[in-house]
């Protein structure tokens, strides 16, 4: 049987008292990652994000579907000659750049200060 190869292989173990582990169960299960995924974030200097609400894959997949039907739309009027397509594109980068914001906001952590 082959060794398990690991990234991490340094294991650290310490004790919290139960006010300090609820305190980051708590943390945890907000962030909805592991509690080692959790300390790994804080280690390197970044706060979780909480979980984003169930609703928000859900709104993020039809603001897709409609970036998606909007760019078809704007094809097909770009071949048959009859729209602006400058202003098109401005709009198009400035929805696209709202999702990405949206998706930072959302799912990102942020920088520890």
């Amino acid at each position: 049987m082959l060794p398990i190869m690991r990234n991490r292989n340094v294991h650290i173990q310490f004790w919290l008292n139960k006010k300090e582990a609820q305190a980051l169960d708590k943390l945890v299960k907000k962030s909805g990652l592991s509690r080692e995924a959790y300390l790994r974030h804080l280690i390197n200097g970044v706060v979780p994000q909480d979980a984003p609400p169930p609703d928000y894959f859900s709104m993020m997949k039809e603001l897709h579907a409609i970036g998606n039907n909007l760019n078809q739309i704007a094809q097909k009027a770009h071949v048959l000659n009859v729209m602006d397509v400058q202003l098109y594109d401005e709009n198009m980068h400035l929805f696209k750049e709202a999702v990405r914001t949206i998706t930072n906001a959302v799912l990102l952590p942020r920088r520890n200060e």
